[in-house]
């Protein structure tokens, strides 16, 4: 049986979520954020990086949502129900599996680092120094580049329903936890599609499942 390695408010939601679409069987092992919001020191006894999501199977230790994600459908999606067939949709299909992390996450990440150089556990004494900077970098640099992001995002799904055309893929499996992140704490308007979109995952039973599974996710505004 596969073992899923879950830290609660993670990117493990969306293998949870994967798993839940392929009705595979699975067990949880769960892992608590510490108070600095980092994965406990327990995790680095199952994989070195001490990062999860992380799966056991067959034997085998399986790292990185994308790799994990692409490891699931090739392995168990028999019918192909998860990536396309189709020449065009299957390179929208590694664009976005590709694009989640490689692009959009890093600068969400960027933008929660920044938002918080004004608060705690930040020293009180450079507390002021650290919003000045962090609210300066954000609108010269981070803000319009999130922007263009989104509006690229948002166009893409006016189009249509998926990220990789009119079912859903792994792709938007991957998609799932900066697109929420996006919309938590991008603080940009009328993203209507990504929205809509967001809407159509939470419809899901699998995702519905996912969430009983591991828990209530919710990410935080920035």
């Amino acid at each position: 049986m596969l073992t899923v390695h879950h830290l609660n408010q993670s990117r493990s939601q969306r293998v949870l979520w994967a798993l839940e679409e392929l009705s595979l069987p699975y067990q949880i092992v769960r892992y608590q954020r510490e108070k600095t919001m980092l994965a406990p020191p327990a995790l680095k006894k199952i994989h070195p990086l001490g990062k999860s999501p992380v799966i056991e199977d067959n034997g085998e230790i399986l790292a990185e949502s994308g790799a994990i994600l692409e490891y699931l459908q090739e392995t168990y999606d028999h019918a192909g129900q998860f990536k396309p067939a189709d020449a065009r949709q299957k390179r929208q299909y590694r664009f976005w599996l590709h694009y989640a992390e490689g692009s959009l996450m890093p600068m969400l990440l960027m933008k929660l680092v920044f938002v918080s150089l004004g608060k705690p556990p930040v020293p009180f004494g450079l507390r002021t120094l650290g919003g000045i900077l962090g609210q300066g970098v954000q609108k010269a640099y981070l803000n319009p580049q999130l922007e263009t992001h989104a509006r690229y995002i948002d166009a893409h799904l006016a189009a249509q329903p998926w990220f990789a055309g009119e079912h859903i893929s792994m792709a938007d499996i991957q998609m799932s936890f900066p697109l929420f992140a996006l919309l938590s704490r991008g603080g940009i308007n009328d993203l209507t599609h990504i929205s809509a979109w967001k809407k159509r995952v939470e419809m899901r039973p699998a995702w519905q499942r996912a969430i009983q599974q591991g828990g209530p996710f919710e990410i935080p505004g920035g």
